[in-house]
């Protein structure tokens, strides 16, 4: 039985898909957070995760220990065409890393024309044409973007928090006991020290966004991050001239967000098909394993 992959690298985990050659989805898997943002040459955080995914998609599918993969296509969140910690070690004949975006795309449009907003742990808008011409928008990482992401969504609220602290403005106490509440810290300027001193990761940070969401006082900062979105996303459609759009991740569960987001792009172009996703990013870096492989499959059997 000949054997692909697809794994979807993120900053908070990593999901492993293993498919046969017919496009039978047999096993999936789920490790720990494979970006490399600030990774030495010693780390082994990207390596261990596509490992681990892998193994555990194998052990869920009831294959052998000992196998190899015709092709697998990883998508990693921030890949830039290198590997800063140690290589990754996959028993494959063909493997291939990329940014993360070309992955959600195929996963979510099918391989069709039109336009990814991803807003997960952090944000990036990816179009694509028929001719495979693309375009990427945003993805500027934690410090200078990633607006409507879970992260910038916290870090803006918490912010927000430690101002009203600083000027003496008790309207907020109760957020702010929440939000410590969460993150089991004392006070905000412990939460911001734990932060800074690793005590509590981006993806630990970022995880408090659906609670974020759901509180009033934060629905400016969630408004400017959606509308953000929907502006990067009206771009994308000029640019690739397909206006057909998929809203992918986690930020999108919450409701309102999300159609704040259509809301916004349908305002700006009219007539915008805002879709579901046919696939999760995983399993669109595993039609295009298939593609790498020379494989004529195009549809999963889940």
């Amino acid at each position: 039985m000949k054997l692909f992959a697809g794994i979807d690298g993120g900053q908070s985990s990593t999901v492993a898909v293993i498919g046969d050659e017919n496009g039978r989805v047999l096993g999936r898997g789920v490790a720990g957070a494979a970006d490399e943002i600030g990774a030495g040459r010693e780390s082994t955080r990207l390596a261990d995760a596509l490992h681990d995914s892998l193994e555990r998609a194998g052990r869920s599918a009831n294959l052998a220990p000992v196998r190899r993969f015709e092709a697998i296509v990883a998508g990693i969140s921030g890949y830039d065409g290198r590997v800063y910690g140690r290589a990754p070690d996959l028993p494959s004949a063909r493997m291939l890393l990329l940014h993360d975006t070309p992955i959600a795309h195929a996963g979510a449009l099918g391989g069709a024309a039109g336009v990814v907003v991803i807003a997960g742990t952090g944000s990036v808008v990816y179009g694509r044409d028929d001719s495979g011409h693309s375009c990427t928008l945003g993805g500027w990482g934690f410090l200078f973007g990633d607006e409507g992401s879970a992260f910038a969504i916290v870090r803006d609220a918490l912010a927000m928090l430690m101002r009203a602290r600083d000027e003496g403005d008790s309207s907020l106490d109760l957020p702010a006991r929440e939000a410590c509440g969460f993150f089991g810290a004392s006070s905000l300027r412990v939460l911001a020290h734990a932060f800074y001193k690793g005590g509590i990761t981006r993806d630990r940070l970022a995880s408090f966004a659906s609670t974020a969401l759901g509180l009033e006082v934060f629905r400016p900062i969630a408004d400017a991050g959606a509308d953000r979105l929907a502006a990067l996303a009206c771009v994308a459609i000029a640019r690739v001239a397909a206006a057909r759009v998929a809203l992918v991740g986690g930020v999108f569960s919450n409701a309102y967000f999300r159609e704040r987001v259509a809301a916004g792009i349908r305002r700006e172009r009219n007539g915008a098909q805002i879709v579901d996703a046919r696939y999760e990013p995983a399993y669109g870096a595993l039609l295009l394993a298939y593609r790498e492989g020379g494989s004529a499959v195009t549809e999963l059997q889940q």
